[in-house]
């Protein structure tokens, strides 16, 4: 096992060093737009654009061979040196730094709602396969799955927000953390975040525990009259959790990070997803790569973090240790 997990540990290095790498040849043969701009403010100016371009050149370290642009972009980039945000006037890292806590706000209760409820929904529909409880699911987990997340986020907005008017249409930065007034302007984007992953965990959740449901060791359980929360617990969720492992973390982090894009624009929530779209349509380069960075190593950890769980929660798996 231990052979394994170093082994894992060794292919997230690789793959980090392999995104970096792709990052880097993107920054290197991408125009620089603010190199354009400065020389196109030089000739209007009457100034000599090319000798702007040498000194930019120069300053950044971009007329050094690519070899070497190359190791101080690895250094750069280990030291947490991401680059100056233009249009933010501030560093990147401290420009996610800033916007991380709103994306959190209502991500982490999504998370922990989603993954609770998608469980347990998915759990109970498989022991009561065919009623009217598991259509009900099966119908919720389609609707979820099927509906546009920005499109629900736009309808929930408008019914609570303008023809209601309980919850407000602008985010408002100014409220406390932890207030009556932030849980109230958070309530709609955790719905169509949570809705949006509790439906594909639900239907996972359902799918591998009916492999469990007609076991041979589970009928063995029920007529020894094992009780039926022992056996859902015991006997239907425990083999069950080691697949649902290898996708809560990936597939949770793909569903949340791709639609915090759309809800934070929506809600206009000063988060990662506003940020990085900002970023792209001011073609702001640094901070483009430092919002897609982040995310890309988050999959890498979930992914590493998700393969040590198999080897704990099945150690009946080989892992050709010997």
């Amino acid at each position: 096992m231990t052979t394994y997990i170093l082994r894992r540990v060794a292919w997230a290095v690789v793959a980090s060093l392999i995104i970096l790498t792709l990052t880097f040849m993107l920054l290197y043969f991408t125009p620089d737009t603010q190199l354009a701009e400065m020389q196109f403010q030089a000739a209007q100016a009457g100034e000599d654009p090319e000798e702007i371009g040498d000194a930019y050149e120069s300053y950044y370290g971009y007329d050094q061979p690519v070899h070497v642009q190359y190791v101080d972009f690895m250094g750069n980039m280990l030291s947490l040196d991401w680059g100056w945000s233009e249009t933010r006037s501030q560093p990147v890292t401290t420009a996610i730094a800033d916007a991380i806590p709103y994306s959190m706000m209502y991500g982490v209760p999504s998370i922990i709602i989603s993954t609770i409820l998608g469980i347990g929904i998915g759990l109970y529909s498989a022991t009561n396969q065919y009623t009217r409880s598991d259509y009900a699911a099966t119908f919720f987990a389609f609707f979820g799955l099927s509906i546009p997340d920005f499109w629900f986020a736009i309808i929930l907005l408008v019914i609570f927000g303008v023809v209601l008017g309980w919850v407000p249409i602008l985010f408002d930065t100014s409220v406390a953390i932890f207030s009556l007034e932030n849980a109230q302007q958070l309530i709609l984007p955790v719905i169509v975040l949570t809705l949006s992953s509790i439906a594909s965990l639900m239907r996972y959740s359902r799918a591998e525990a009916l492999e469990y449901v007609e076991a041979e060791f589970v009928k063995t359980a029920k007529a020894k009259g094992v009780k039926g929360r022992r056996i859902l617990s015991h006997h239907i969720f425990r083999p069950a959790s080691v697949p649902l492992a290898t996708i809560l973390v990936g597939d949770l982090l793909g569903i949340i990070l791709v639609s915090s894009y759309l809800i934070e624009v929506v809600y206009g929530i000063p988060g990662l997803g506003t940020l990085s779209f900002r970023a792209i349509i001011n073609q702001d380069t640094p901070l483009v790569m430092g919002t897609v960075l982040l995310p890309a190593f988050l999959t890498i950890i979930g992914n590493l973090a998700q393969d040590i769980a198999y080897t704990v929660l099945d150690p009946r798996i080989d892992y050709g240790d010997a």
